[in-house]
């Protein structure tokens, strides 16, 4: 009898121990799963986050690393091991800094100080031979569908594509909408507008409401070359609504290449005084003080790179041309203007607005501008875009109106509020 209750209690014991490792395997696998994503998350931080020289915090919570030009995350691209940085371009184009205008932000100060490009300003600056990169956080790539998704266009649907006419459009099928000016059917050697800064309302976090330059070369389906740069608000990039300078660039349509701002490899920045992803600061008001920003991209036609220029005073760096299919000779189209995302989340139009959320007719001081539009011929001139096309989805929901005086030159109001009472 002793011998069937010391079996029956070993084996009471035995399924108590099974039970119990069972349990505490799948508490270890989950712990390690979760170990195993804290460390893929910790690498692909420390991949982006380069050792810094000096670090800078921001008064919007942004921590703004200085680090040493040849250190930047460009470098990590195999073909750029062994690069010689240019650090500057061997031509402008020609009629740059001709009209010498002032721009409507330095009109609206009249205290004599310089206007302040960047938040981060306020606090320091970064040494000569650095460049200034915003940290990531992990909570910013916690942000992003996955983490090789950080950073990075999704599809190639986000280009406004014209000829493909309205409604039912490549973007308003998946949920992007846009208010642009365009040229095309000739070679582009690069494109300029100075645009008005404005903080538009987001509706969603996964939404963002931008205002760029787009350089566009080759199809629109599996292998289209992009370079684009202006500012954009979008909390699921940022974890905040504040209006940023961005940049972006692909050669296949978004499928692998290319990134945000420096996220990955591609972009060399040479500056040491504009963080790429920084708030720009000040911004634009209904009926207040109305400030913008200058963007200026060309090909250096010695060297091949495209340059980036902010301002009057900012050569920001260069995508090397070999990054390009297609933009190794020109770009075919040039875009300039607004774009949102549109999820209709709750069934109906998003409230996200374009510009200041205001319709083109408001005007000055209530609706947002780009002006100055020029391009960049074969020759290296800037000059006036001939045959300026607009295109929009819904102009019941963002719209875009051309314009040309001696001022501005070529410029258009654009923008919108989204849903409204003919935009259901």
């Amino acid at each position: 009898m002793d011998n069937v209750k010391m079996k029956m209690f070993c084996l009471s014991l035995l399924f108590m121990v099974l039970l119990f490792c069972d349990t505490d395997a799948a508490e270890v696998k989950q712990g390690m799963s979760l170990s195993s994503q804290k460390f893929e998350i910790q690498k692909h931080l420390n991949r982006l986050n380069k050792p810094a020289v000096k670090s800078i915090k921001s008064p919007d919570g942004d921590t703004i690393d200085c680090v040493h030009i040849s250190h930047q995350p460009a470098f990590d691209h195999p073909l750029l091991k062994n690069h010689t940085v240019q650090m500057m371009p061997n031509y402008h184009p020609e009629g740059l800094f001709r009209d010498g205008k002032m721009s409507t932000a330095a009109k609206n100060k009249n205290d004599g100080s310089k206007s302040i490009n960047q938040l981060w300003h306020l606090n320091g600056k970064c040494p000569e031979g650095t460049i200034p990169i915003r940290r990531t956080k992990k909570d910013d790539i916690l942000r992003a569908s996955n983490m090789r998704s950080y950073g990075k266009k999704t599809n190639f649907s986000t280009i406004p594509k014209p000829e493909s006419g309205r409604p039912g459009g490549v973007g308003n099928q998946n949920g992007h909408q846009h208010a642009i000016a365009y040229v095309e059917g000739d070679k582009y050697y690069g494109a300029k507008a100075t645009i008005n800064v404005w903080e538009p309302k987001i509706q969603q976090p996964n939404e963002f409401s931008l205002s760029q330059i787009w350089l566009l070369a080759g199809s629109f389906d599996s292998d289209l070359n992009s370079i684009e740069a202006g500012w954009q608000v979008s909390p699921d990039l940022y974890g905040d609504n504040n209006a940023r300078l961005f940049t972006y660039w692909t050669s296949d349509a978004y499928q692998a290449t290319g990134c945000y701002n420096l996220l990955c490899s591609g972009f060399i920045q040479i500056n040491n005084e504009i963080a790429m992803g920084a708030t720009i600061s000040p911004l634009s008001s209904y009926h207040g003080s109305q400030y913008d920003i200058s963007i200026l991209v060309w090909k250096d036609p010695k060297e091949g790179n495209w340059w980036m220029q902010f301002g009057n005073d900012y050569v920001l760096g260069y995508w090397p041309g070999f990054l390009f299919s297609y933009l190794t000779d020109s770009a075919s189209m040039i875009e300039w203007g607004g774009e949102v995302v549109n999820s209709e989340s709750d069934g109906v139009h998003t409230t996200t607005q374009m510009g200041s959320g205001h319709f083109p007719d408001e005007g000055f001081g209530k609706s947002s501008y780009f002006r100055n539009i020029q391009v960049v011929d074969e020759s290296n001139n800037l000059r006036a875009p001939q045959d300026l096309g607009t295109y929009t989805e819904d102009n019941n929901c963002y719209d875009v109106q051309l314009g040309k005086n001696n001022d501005w030159g070529n410029y258009f109001y654009y923008g919108g509020p989204g849903r409204n009472a003919n935009c259901p």
